[in-house]
């Protein structure tokens, strides 16, 4: 049932907006080639956005500092049942939502889908975001360019995203292999 009306509902919608377009009287495709335009001036404006962040991101992996900050915090994180492999995830998870996904793939090609380490991660992509790529898109957008405090609120919260779904991980899915 839900998949005969899943594929009709995007073509019932479209002819809904166009069936109360005629009826206000609007100029439906006139108005779709302005928020076109449009959606070619957002995007123009928000590429040095974009690259800044795929620079930072891609400087901040190939620089190895997830690989020293690692090893520096292993000892804390084997305590805590984390595995060292899910580090570069809860680091990049802020900055990118498609090198998060590459190296959780990576991971549950490692580890197996049903594994612990590969639970934990999937735990920790689905509660924080990519505060970095949202800021940069969404107010770059729009031209905020002052916008510590939201940074500041955007981190805090994927750190306790993180530090969640860790607790959730281990309360879950520790037990049962211990």
């Amino acid at each position: 049932m839900i998949e005969k009306i899943s594929v009709f509902i995007l073509p019932f919608i479209i002819l809904l907006i166009l069936t109360v377009g005629m009826l206000k009287k609007v100029p439906v495709y006139e108005e779709f080639i302005e928020g076109a335009k449009d959606g070619i001036k957002v995007s123009i404006n928000i590429i040095p956005y974009l690259v800044g962040l795929i620079v930072a991101i891609s400087m901040f992996r190939a620089s190895g500092i997830i690989d020293f900050i690692a090893g520096y915090f292993q000892p804390l994180l084997e305590r805590m049942s984390v595995s060292i492999d899910i580090v570069p995830i809860a680091f990049t998870r802020s900055l990118s939502g498609s090198a998060t996904l590459g190296l959780f793939s990576e991971l549950v090609s490692k580890h197996g889908v049903d594994s612990y380490i590969s639970k934990m991660a999937a735990i920790m992509v689905g509660s924080s975001e990519t505060t970095f790529y949202v800021l940069s898109v969404y107010f770059g957008a729009i031209g905020i360019k002052k916008f510590k405090y939201a940074i500041l609120t955007g981190v805090l919260a994927d750190i306790i995203g993180i530090v969640l779904a860790i607790l959730v991980a281990r309360m879950f899915f520790l037990a049962n292999i211990v």
